[in-house]
């Protein structure tokens, strides 16, 4: 009997699936992140495991892998927390839980760019401490996202989805830049293909949407933070290291740009005390894709994925690196 073992408590069936098809499952139950040790004593013990963007499946941790691991299924859409070269080299599969987030994540975009906008977080907190005394036309006055600039950065399916809302929701104006043109985008969501720096530079609101890579950690750093205009909201669900958190403070600080919303973070889960102080940010634990259907979406794939590996199959969200 092959053994699973999963590094988290999950959401869904995935403990069941893999039950049903004769897998011995077993699991980390804590509430913690597992140790870099730990992680190593797992690869070298079982046949498959079931991780999160939490663990750290590094070059060192995959050569601690006995012959029997044949595949790490990651419980997320990236996975930029496995070093995939170094498991393709010992024949390990990848796989990752593609395409489920997309809706759940747009949403959470455009939640962040409505509390930005209005400023639901101060008037929330307003109200709370007792300080609506009258209505008064001249508090919490914010701009409207109606018939605004949204410029995308990394389109994927994730930002064509904030791009169909954008644009048949709140007649946005949509500028996106990706390394890939999509004319069906174009088309379908009249949006208009452009170079980062236009993004930047005439957008109200900025989302970002692409994978961590070397390529584009720091891809938003002090340059292009003094592009943008001062009335602008910056919104980063994608990975925290695209963007040079140092840089982004002293954006925010120095009022270069209006304000930010943010769903992950450089050196996550640490957050830096002044974002946690500034007014003009909102923070949320990175849940983008926190939707009960997604979850439970993903906890499938990730599941049917190692079931596939051993039945020969090729899995649905196998990552291919060249």
């Amino acid at each position: 009997m092959s053994k699973v073992f999963i590094t988290s408590k999950i959401p869904g069936e995935a403990q069941a699936i893999l039950s049903k098809h004769n897998f011995k499952v077993e699991a980390n139950h804590e509430d913690r992140n597992l140790s870099k040790d730990e992680l190593k004593k797992i690869v070298g013990e079982y046949d498959a495991i079931l991780t999160l963007v939490n663990d750290k499946v590094d070059e060192d941790v995959i050569n601690a892998a006995g012959s029997n691991l044949k595949v790490i299924s990651n419980y997320a859409v990236g996975f930029d927390n496995i070093d995939v070269l170094a498991a393709n080299k010992k024949k390990i599969i990848v796989t990752n839980t593609p395409g489920v987030a997309n809706e759940a994540v747009a949403e959470h975009v455009f939640a962040m760019m409505m509390a930005l906008s209005k400023t639901l977080i101060g008037a929330d907190r307003f109200v709370r401490q007792g300080k609506f005394k009258r209505w008064d036309p001249n508090i919490f006055l914010s701009g409207g996202v109606w018939g605004k600039t949204l410029g995308i950065l990394g389109l994927g399916k994730i930002g064509s989805f904030v791009g169909y809302i954008a644009h048949n929701g709140f007649n946005m104006k949509i500028l996106y830049h990706d390394i890939v043109r999509s004319e069906d985008f174009e088309l379908l969501d009249d949006a208009e293909f452009a170079t980062q720096d236009k993004v930047l530079k005439n957008a109200d609101f900025i989302t970002l949407h692409v994978p961590l890579n070397p390529q584009t950690r720091h891809l938003i750093s002090r340059a292009q933070f003094k592009m943008m205009k001062d009335t602008a909201f910056f919104i980063n669900t994608s990975r925290g290291p695209v963007v040079d958190e140092e840089a982004l403070i002293l954006a925010l600080r120095e009022k270069e740009i209006a304000g930010a919303g943010l769903d992950v973070f450089e050196h996550e889960p640490h957050i830096e005390d002044e974002l946690k102080t500034l007014s003009n940010v909102v923070l949320t634990p990175h849940t983008a894709s926190a939707t009960i259907e997604t979850r439970e979406k993903m906890s499938k794939i990730a599941a049917e994925n190692i079931v596939d590996v051993f039945s020969g199959k090729t899995p649905f969200g196998l990552v291919k690196v060249s």
